[in-house]
């Protein structure tokens, strides 16, 4: 059976020409959304989803904005409010050492190369030059770490377990 990987949210429509505005959850937003691309729409009232190909994309303040081919009005993309776009994992294609999906890093342990465990990564912020995991620790508060070579020396996704050299005031 094929497992599904959620690529975003469509959240409204944008203007009259068919244009989705999307909250984005995948890893390489500028890979999922080429022009060519297909994408799939879940809506919780269909027994399947509806396979769509990428016309356009663009960025529009936080928002990825979306048009598919044949959908060419704002009456033809109503419909997909609310609902979640995804790949199939069959479209995930391979990586560069030293890169990752999201879903590979959520979830891991995040323990210092002294053996400290700081705790489990619950969510991944795209700021800008690196990644940024946010690391919920046993007293519930976050932890927020640079994915930068001199912090992580190490990510096991078999393990789910990831070791970082913690850099003065990282931790605090």
């Amino acid at each position: 059976m094929e497992r599904w990987f959620n690529v975003g949210k469509i959240v409204n429509t944008h203007g009259i020409r068919g244009e989705v505005r999307v909250i984005s959850r995948t890893d390489f937003p500028e890979e999922r959304y080429k022009k060519g691309n297909k994408l799939y729409i879940f809506r919780e009232r269909d027994a399947e989803p509806v396979e769509v190909t990428v016309k356009s994309h663009r960025v529009h303040k936080s928002f990825d904005l979306l048009s598919f081919e044949g959908y060419d009005s704002i009456n033809d993309v109503e419909p997909f409010k609310g609902a979640m776009l995804k790949v199939p994992e069959s479209q995930l294609g391979q990586l560069d050492e030293g890169e990752y999906y999201f879903h590979e890093i959520i979830g891991c342990t995040v323990v210092t190369e002294n053996g400290e465990t700081i705790g489990t990564v619950r969510e991944i912020l795209t700021p800008g030059a690196n990644d940024v995991w946010v690391v919920r620790r046993q007293d519930g508060t976050d932890a927020l770490i640079p994915y930068i070579d001199d912090v992580v020396l190490r990510v096991d996704t078999e393990r789910k377990t990831i070791i970082i050299r913690p850099m003065e005031g990282l931790l605090e």
